[in-house]
């Protein structure tokens, strides 16, 4: 039999495990985050990690690198910004409306040509080529940096004015994606990461788009000013550079 004695250790560890519970949860904060639209889907599962490790809750937006410039601009109260390109943040420093020294690319992306159908796409793109299609789905090159750099990548093969009238546009990379998927475009330039996932396309077919085709993807994290002195603003930004969160950009296709 265990006497009362003998249980007091194990009542003053369990106190000390509830202690550092509450403690974690005293302390967790939420932080809201604009993500570029591309990064949706590595971001949703990194915030999962995160939250699991260490407490706090990532609030996530999604949209154009475009219209969240334009909405921090006019007061949007995020504290963290991952763009998709680099002039985005630059300019919101520029601005006074990130803090300065934060920025830092946390990944560079790739562009895909994508179908949904198996057969769609080649292995080296000709389908852009053949005509074989009524519609190309791309993003707002004004607004959004996969859509300019989809406009380079149809300009370096000589296609831009051939294809102008099939050009289907989304305002941002993820509504281009639901253009594609819902049949309104047999093909779409998107993000990588939309159809890619430990290693391989997730469905239809898709043609890499070599990357001298377009200028980098080089996207962007900021630390915004309604995130100054906010630790679960800075222990985002820090996880984003660590080894899980670097993996998890890889299984989509990123290049941490």
């Amino acid at each position: 039999m265990i006497s009362v004695t003998d249980l007091g250790p194990c009542f003053k560890r369990l106190g000390w495990v509830l202690g550092m519970a509450t403690a974690v949860v005293a302390n967790a904060a939420e932080v809201s985050v604009a993500v570029a639209a591309n990064f949706a889907a590595p971001m949703q599962a990194i915030a999962h990690a995160f939250e699991q490790d260490t407490g706090h809750k990532p609030v996530l937006a999604f949209g154009s690198s475009g219209s969240f410039y334009a909405q921090i601009m006019n007061g949007a109260p995020f504290q963290v910004l991952l763009a998709a390109d680099a002039t985005t943040p630059e300019q919101l420093e520029k601005a006074a409306l990130a803090v300065p020294g934060s920025r830092f690319t946390y990944a560079t992306g790739r562009l895909v040509l994508w179908s949904k159908q198996t057969a769609g796409v080649d292995a080296n793109g000709a389908v852009l080529r053949t005509g074989s299609f009524r519609k190309l789905a791309v993003a707002n090159p004004k607004l959004a940096p996969y859509g300019a750099a989809a406009h380079e990548t149809l300009q370096s093969l000589g296609l831009l004015q051939t294809l102008q009238g099939r050009l289907v546009e989304g305002q941002n990379i993820g509504q281009t994606y639901q253009f594609v998927a819902s049949g309104n475009a047999e093909l779409g330039l998107l993000a990588l990461s939309q159809v890619y996932t430990e290693g391989r396309l997730s469905q239809g077919s898709g043609w890499i788009v070599p990357a001298h085709l377009h200028r980098p993807i080089t996207q962007v994290a900021v630390l915004l000013n309604a995130g100054r002195d906010k630790p679960a603003a800075a222990a985002l930004l820090a996880y984003l550079q660590g080894a899980k969160a670097r993996g998890i950009m890889r299984a989509y296709g990123y290049e941490p």
